[in-house]
């Protein structure tokens, strides 16, 4: 070797110092941490502490300089996690087709930095500008101590996330054109929470509804999510799906989950099982309203009620005495702050004041055991058996067979029970009808499903129900949320606790004529506080 080169070897990893300690001594950082050559003036320094202004700018404009250029490479190298980021970087322009990127930085906030990013994307002899917003975060890195951007999926478009990429080509199905059971057309801008459902069904129905694929620039997620499409370059002819929604009381209920964070509404026809509408006010996108798996607290007391009904342990106007506490295998129970106890209650008393306590006690009757519960919300509701097929993904509640305290907790709707205000729905409306008729969005007709099938409930069960649900909705927990609502009225409200949070989810579930909805807002406290005021207003746009 010439003059002045001299060979280190660190690690097994062999570097060339070349002129100097100092460039050598970078080389063999660099080498050791696995990046590139791309760092250059203060983003290579070794320092500690939040990266300062000078970092947090250079560090932008070299990641932002070589994503303008294409270099995808280049730009990883400006991150915490190269790899991931060298991924993304190469399908955007590769993959997703897209050139011509023009990057111009917001003022930063602290170590933040806005930015918009204008574009084109271009397939098929078809060129259409690309624009959209986005942030960074420059932090230090661990290992290296230079000033790198975090890395995560939403730096190059907001709404990815891990594991999603870009592409751009030919549509994986044909587009759709939703309609509601009038015909009316259901389009995200105008229903929001109804874009993933909207996404959902042109993946699974796309190559039924008649149409013929367009060519977009979309986002492939890493689950089986369906694809989102940003922008579409030639638009394929969409073919016409009917669903069983109701365009007004599918504006009602966007409407209502506006008002409470991480809240969600059903509403469906009981005569039929037909879905009238679906929405989710919730930050991260997710369909909780058919996919949700929570503790539906006291509503749950509907398919208790109806198991103490059918085993001959009480009845509407049998006793069910609600005391202060009630102990189930050393586990102590108890009712809401306030709830005054009624030795002489009935079971419509307790229902009504959703007692706790006295359902407790109950089911330590003859001739009920661990598994009753699980057997009356299968048999008679036809929950917890993994068959529905709504024509989306759902999940159809779950009620375990549970011993020692997870016996008294699940007749509460707490312990083991998981439910969404889907499932919550079709209880009310198998309450009120004593039949169980499987909901569904998209007729089982266009794919030939088979709908789950169970027995449903007695009519002296279901008379009881409906009753106890209209004394509920009158004079009990439910009548503030549902005063000035006519018509044939009932409802049960409900809140499940959940470890970890200092407020309870609120749950309400109600019906009006034919139409039952259900409603679950996470932390919102009391059942008629949050879930109750959504119910209210769909049921009122049912009507």
């Amino acid at each position: 070797m010439g003059k002045g080169v001299k060979v280190a070897v660190v690690g097994g990893v062999f570097a060339v110092m070349v002129g100097g300690a100092g460039y050598g001594a970078y080389n063999i950082v660099s080498a050791l941490n696995g990046n590139g050559g791309g760092a250059s003036g203060a983003a290579q320094t070794r320092g500690s502490g939040p990266p300062d202004q000078d970092e947090v700018r250079e560090t932008t404009d070299a990641f932002f300089g070589a994503w303008e250029k294409g270099q995808a490479a280049e730009a990883a190298s400006y991150t915490n996690n190269a790899q991931d980021a060298g991924a993304l970087l190469s399908a955007y322009g590769e993959e997703a087709r897209i050139g011509r990127v023009d990057i111009t930085p917001g003022a930063p906030r602290g170590a933040t930095v806005p930015f918009t990013v204008k574009a084109t994307v271009s397939a098929d002899g078809v060129s259409k500008p690309l624009r959209y917003t986005s942030a960074l975060t420059v932090v230090r890195g661990q290992t290296t101590g230079r000033a790198l951007v975090d890395w995560e999926p939403s730096v190059v478009h907001p709404d990815l996330k891990d594991g999603d990429t870009l592409v751009t080509g030919e549509s994986a199905q044909p587009p759709i054109e939703a309609v509601d059971r009038d015909g009316t057309v259901l389009t995200r801008e105008k229903y929001p929470s109804l874009g993933p459902v909207l996404d959902t069904l042109r993946q699974k129905y796309g190559d039924k509804a008649g149409g013929s694929p367009a060519v977009e620039l979309s986002i492939r997620h890493a689950t089986d999510e369906a694809d989102t499409p940003l922008l579409t370059l030639a638009k394929g002819e969409p073919g016409t799906l009917r669903t069983t929604l109701s365009a007004g009381v599918q504006a009602a209920a966007e409407k209502a989950v506006k008002d409470f964070p991480e809240s969600s509404v059903v509403a469906l026809k009981p005569s039929t099982g037909e879905v009238l509408a679906v929405a989710n006010n919730r930050g991260d996108g997710f369909n909780a309203a058919f996919q949700g798996q929570v503790a539906p607290g006291s509503t749950m007391k509907i398919i208790t009620a109806a198991m103490l009904i059918d085993h001959g342990v009480t009845s509407m106007n049998g006793p069910a005495p609600c005391p202060d506490t009630a102990t189930w295998q050393s586990q102590t129970f108890k009712n809401l702050t306030g709830m005054e106890p009624n030795e002489g209650a009935t079971l419509a008393n307790s229902f009504l004041r959703s007692c706790n306590t006295a359902f407790v006690k109950l089911i330590d009757e003859q001739p009920i055991d661990d598994a009753s519960l699980t057997e009356e919300a299968q048999e008679r509701f036809g929950l917890g058996r993994d068959d529905w097929k709504t024509g989306i993904a759902s999940f159809d509640g779950s009620v375990p067979a549970s011993g020692g305290p997870d016996r008294a907790a699940n007749a509460i709707g707490q312990g083991q029970v998981q439910m969404n205000p889907l499932n919550m729905a079709s209880v009310t409306a198998t309450a009120v009808t004593g039949a169980f008729r499987q909901p569904y969005l998209v007729s089982p007709e266009l794919d030939n499903r088979q709908l789950a099938q169970a027995k449903g409930l007695p009519a002296g069960t279901a008379a009881q129900l409906k009753e106890m649900m209209r004394l509920t909705a009158t004079q009990g927990t439910a009548q503030k949320a549902m005063s000035g609502l006519g018509g044939d009225i009932g409802a049960k409200t409900g809140s499940a606790e959940v470890d970890g949070n200092a407020t309870s989810d609120s749950w309400f579930t109600g019906f009006r004529d034919d139409v039952a909805a259900a409603a679950m807002a996470q932390q919102g406290g009391h059942g008629g506080d949050a879930a109750g005021p959504i119910v209210a207003a769909v049921l009122r746009a049912g009507g």
